[in-house]
């Protein structure tokens, strides 16, 4: 278990899902009753659901909220959300792979499409660029959880896999079957997490030069501006002197 690597942001930037609370919150609640009705409307029984709700709160999201997006699960009215992966590259040959819920696939597949063409990217076809990443479990928590040494500690006792951590904070990574009892372990040691997801982790990572960083990061902010788009992942490595210069 690597426990000292610099931590790359391979989502988003950071705080680029706060431009827009109000979509944030659709987007998550989306997430909770799609959770909720795959599964039982128990947090404490069903993985992806505590996992979305673990989400929520760590953006804050009020509490009667997150429990109308559960109780939606069990209406007769709840629209029916499809989950579609895309996958494709963007400038600089960066791998991207956007994960949506939908209602309507067309509509989706077209902004996708125009994020991508419009930015310098292209869209790929199944399996095109998903092989180079690892289908894990990531939970994340703030710098001030701890130090490194706390934070790899607790992660190797918890039963993790691997922790990046950085003066930004800390990503610790499990297989998919032990995100749930690994999250557990880690709330009790270090408290409520950022966040629990399925997540994809690139193989290897593609440093992007300041032209192709600026269009990608702008295709990105495009896709997850997207009501449709829950997740946006690459295995781009933009330097810290051109994010800087970037903004």
């Amino acid at each position: 278990m690597a426990g000292h690597s610099k931590f790359k942001n391979i989502m988003h930037r950071k705080g680029a899902q706060d431009k827009k609370r109000s979509a944030l919150f659709s987007k998550l609640s989306r997430e909770i009753t799609v959770a909720a009705k795959m599964g039982l409307p128990d947090p404490d029984a069903n993985a992806r659901l505590r996992a979305a709700v673990l989400a929520a709160r760590a953006q804050s999201m009020p509490k009667d909220n997150i429990q109308r997006a559960i109780d939606k699960a069990s209406g007769s009215d709840m629209e029916t959300y499809e989950e579609i992966r895309y996958e494709g590259f963007g400038p600089g040959g960066v791998a991207i792979i956007v994960e949506a819920l939908t209602d309507n696939r067309n509509r989706t597949a077209t902004n996708v499409r125009t994020a991508f063409s419009k930015n310098g990217g292209n869209m790929g076809t199944a399996g095109s660029v998903s092989h180079g990443f690892d289908r894990l479990g990531l939970i994340e928590y703030p710098g001030s959880a701890g130090d490194a040494d706390k934070v790899f500690e607790a992660a190797l006792e918890a039963g993790a896999d691997d922790v990046e951590s950085s003066d930004e904070g800390h990503s610790i990574w499990t297989s998919i079957d032990a995100l749930h009892e690994v999250a557990k372990a880690l709330e009790a040691a270090l408290g409520e997490p950022e966040g629990v997801k399925l997540a994809w982790r690139p193989t290897t990572m593609v440093e992007v030069g300041e032209e192709d960083a600026g269009k990608l990061l702008r295709m990105i902010d495009t896709l997850e501006e997207d009501d449709d788009v829950q997740t946006v992942w690459g295995n781009y490595d933009v330097p810290d002197a051109i994010m800087e210069k970037l903004g």
